[in-house]
């Protein structure tokens, strides 16, 4: 751990989860071995640590949701557990010899371009370090978001995110809040359903759910794919084919009925009572917010000790929470089900770039990168799942993977040239982000009536890849060095 005199490195990673790993594998296959993660925690796994809430789970497939070059046969079920995904991500890091790259406890407080040395200058917890190269590998669901309610200070029980689970509190005949009903909350609520007294589900829209079908994976096919891992690698191409068709009702809006479909037959089926299916109905079209996946949401919500609340929130005071028609619902603990900031990066007001602007500054418009994953005026910067690389139907994993041989392109193309920095024209950029606008408008993430944290505080669509993942794979698999500036040692001057 540095301290005292900073850091020489090739290349810094900072963020430890899955897309940090992905790019270590990459660097390593690419015989590169000069570079860090700068993990700001004790141990890696990023969001798959972090959230250990109960029933948490991937909505992927584990064949899909894992990496293409460290196949697992032991999946114990079709949709991973949390503990599966995090015990997978350490043995991946073992295996390939990454966890001497990691540095932990090395919270990133901020990041600056250096045009006098040609290096970023990266200040943490630890130290400061000085990196040729910089890759933010933080993810799009690191920081979790609690909204700032009236009043919240003055309630007196206990109060935690569902990223930050509170598993010290006992949720046995508790009286407890859920707001938000998300991705995260339809796989918890039915996991405390059954211990607490009473649930109060506070719910601002309607999701669209549809049938999970998760079940065990049979011990004799965990024998065939450690057999024959043809037959693995088999089943996860079957996947992906599955999951480019199911993305095509969102682009094609004409298609989302048939989806609908199937999931107004799922709410139907699984709630009798017809006023508490009305509510549970969502108002606008499927595939608008993102579509969540659930066997047993419906039944909890269903139990006489579950209360759905579609009253809006007035305040919280000391003994619960007030909506504002006026009723009172006494609670013992609020927990928040409230989702992450994918369209405002944490770390994005702490890095500047080559003339001092931070992505903030350079992102007021709306987030915006060229292919998502380069910044022009950020020199030898680079972002894993940065603007409009985010998926609602399939493995985020093949973007990442597709993002990091596309990093090691650049890099390997500055060094054949000679260069010590690259980075993106503002032309490109600009004609990137057209392309995606213009490929995103008549899409339902943009025209389906919600109002989606898809969207950003301009009301574009930052977040969302407009196109199936053959495409941004095909896409980032051919490198147009035009699109790119190279530049020798301090061709720019030093910013103030």
């Amino acid at each position: 751990m540095p301290s005292g005199e900073p850091r020489e490195v090739g290349l810094a990673i900072i963020g430890g989860g899955c897309s940090g790993i992905a790019m270590a594998a990459q660097l390593r296959a690419q015989g590169v071995d000069d570079f860090v993660i700068l993990e700001r925690d004790a141990d890696l796994g990023g969001t798959w640590r972090d959230n250990s809430y109960p029933g948490c789970a991937c909505d992927v497939q584990s064949s899909l949701y894992s990496f293409s070059f460290a196949p697992n046969p032991e999946w114990t079920r079709t949709f991973s557990p949390q503990a599966e995904i995090w015990a997978y991500l350490r043995r991946v890091v073992e295996q390939l010899d990454l966890h001497r790259h990691f540095v932990f406890s090395q919270n990133v407080h901020g990041a600056r371009w250096s045009n006098k040395e040609s290096r970023w200058v990266i200040s943490t917890s630890g130290g400061e370090w000085r990196a040729t190269a910089l890759v933010l590998a933080s993810g799009a669901l690191s920081d979790p978001v609690v909204p700032e309610l009236d009043g919240l200070s003055e309630f007196q029980g206990r109060v935690f995110h569902s990223a930050q689970w509170d598993h010290a509190f006992t949720l046995e005949n508790a009286r407890v809040a859920v707001i938000g009903t998300g991705a995260s909350a339809i796989q918890f609520v039915p996991r405390i359903q059954p211990q607490v007294a009473h649930l109060h589900l506070f719910q601002r829209s309607a999701p669209w759910v549809l049938p999970r079908h998760d079940r065990a994976v049979p011990e004799w096919r965990k024998r065939l794919y450690q057999s024959m891992p043809a037959t693995q690698r088999a089943a996860r191409a079957a996947l992906y084919a599955m999951r480019e068709l199911i993305f095509l009702p969102f682009r094609h809006t004409q298609l989302i009925g048939l989806a609908e479909s199937v999931a107004q037959w799922h709410l139907k089926s699984q709630i009798k009572d017809a006023s508490l299916r009305l509510k549970l109905t969502p108002a606008y079209r499927l595939g608008c917010k993102r579509v969540l996946v659930s066997d047993d949401y419906y039944p909890a919500v269903a139990q006489p000790n579950v209360s759905l609340v579609t009253q809006p929130i007035a305040r919280v005071n000391a003994r619960g929470i007030q909506t504002i028609d006026g009723a009172q619902h006494e609670v013992d603990a609020i927990i928040f089900g409230t989702g992450f900031r994918p369209t405002d990066p944490p770390l994005a007001p702490y890095i500047a770039g080559r003339d001092g602007r931070t992505l903030a500054d350079a992102w007021q418009g709306g987030a915006s990168a060229y292919r998502g994953t380069t910044v022009a005026g950020f020199p030898n910067f680079f972002v894993l799942l940065g603007p409009n690389t985010g998926l609602g139907h399939t493995s985020i994993l093949l973007m990442v993977e597709a993002q990091t041989r596309h990093v090691a392109q650049v890099l390997a193309a500055m060094e054949q040239r000679g260069a010590s920095t690259v980075e993106p024209t503002h032309e490109a950029q600009r004609t990137f982000a057209l392309w995606i606008d213009t490929n995103l408008a008549g899409t339902v993430w943009n025209t389906g009536g919600c109002r989606s944290w898809y969207l950003d505080a301009n009301g574009r669509n930052s977040t969302l890849w407009p196109f199936g993942i053959g495409r941004f794979r095909r896409l980032m698999s051919r490198l147009d060095e035009r699109d790119y500036t190279f530049a020798s040692a301090h061709a720019w001057p030093e910013s103030s």
